[in-house]
């Protein structure tokens, strides 16, 4: 204490001048309306620069969040769609607001692991076994389809990649719906694929969207897989081989959605009875 004392009777003068030099500025401030408002106008402009600031810091640490609902919010949108139902024609006899069944549910995932520059690349996903993943689940983005669960635990699941050189998936030209299938078309680069074994009969566009075509059991009908970028004729044969660029950067993969089709098994042991009985 005592040594404050000494320090304010040693800047005495200086304390005072400051003192005097507040009093003035807001008295000068307060009974003159001008600058009353430009002191005003300066300091909210201050102000909101430093909210401003401050929100968006806060936004940039809240994008876990977002994203988090954001990729829920597209899963229910998702199973919405028309191509998440299957049509029961028969109870339309019965109870007129039970057309559709729903064949098609989304489950959104994190992607927590991935690769894209081996010749097996997959993708790890913070989703297993108690929130309903199940082995040969189809996932997709929003951009197009992703690829095919391999392996799941209680809380995780690995995702065959597309970019995966046992990956094939059935697809079809979206203009003139000619079938084929999908892979990878090089390890050298993520973002090609090989549309094969469309009919000569074709007659494919460049730019041409490539989608699912619904003829296997692990995606609806429609999901984006790319779009045309060149044209090869398989030499000697009856089909064509198309160079598609893929819609997904599968290399920035952040979210995704797992497809639980309610109708896989009773489809599956169908066809394999049809096969024992060939």
């Amino acid at each position: 204490m005592r040594n404050l004392l000494i320090f304010i009777t040693k800047y005495n003068a200086f304390f005072l001048f400051l003192i005097f030099e507040i009093s003035s500025l807001i008295i000068y401030i307060k009974y003159n309306s001008f600058q009353r408002a430009s002191v005003i106008n300066s300091a909210n402009s201050v102000t909101g620069n430093l909210y401003t600031r401050v929100n968006g810091l806060y936004d940039y640490l809240s994008l876990k969040e977002v994203n988090d609902s954001l990729s829920k919010e597209n899963a229910r949108l998702r199973d919405l769609l028309k191509t998440s139902f299957y049509v029961d024609t028969i109870a339309k006899r019965k109870v007129s607001d039970s057309i559709y069944k729903v064949q098609y549910e989304y489950i959104s995932a994190k992607v927590i692991n991935n690769s894209v520059n081996r010749s097996y690349n997959y993708i790890t996903i913070n989703r297993g076994s108690k929130e309903g993943i199940g082995v040969g689940m189809g996932v997709i983005c929003g951009a197009g389809i992703v690829g095919k669960v391999v392996n799941v635990s209680a809380h995780f699941a690995n995702v065959q990649s597309m970019l995966n050189k046992d990956t094939r998936f059935s697809v079809m030209l979206a203009n003139n719906k000619e079938i084929g299938y999908i892979r990878w078309a090089d390890d050298m680069d993520p973002g090609k694929g090989i549309l094969m074994d469309v009919t000569n009969n074709a007659q494919p566009r460049l730019n041409e969207a490539v989608i699912t075509s619904g003829y296997s059991s692990l995606f609806p009908a429609g999901i984006m897989v790319g779009r045309v970028s060149n044209l090869h004729p398989k030499g000697g044969g009856v089909s064509l081989n198309m160079e598609v660029n893929f819609s997904v950067d599968y290399g920035k993969l952040q979210y995704v959605n797992v497809i639980d089709n309610k109708f896989e098994q009773e489809q599956q042991g169908l066809e394999a009875q049809q096969k024992k009985d060939d």
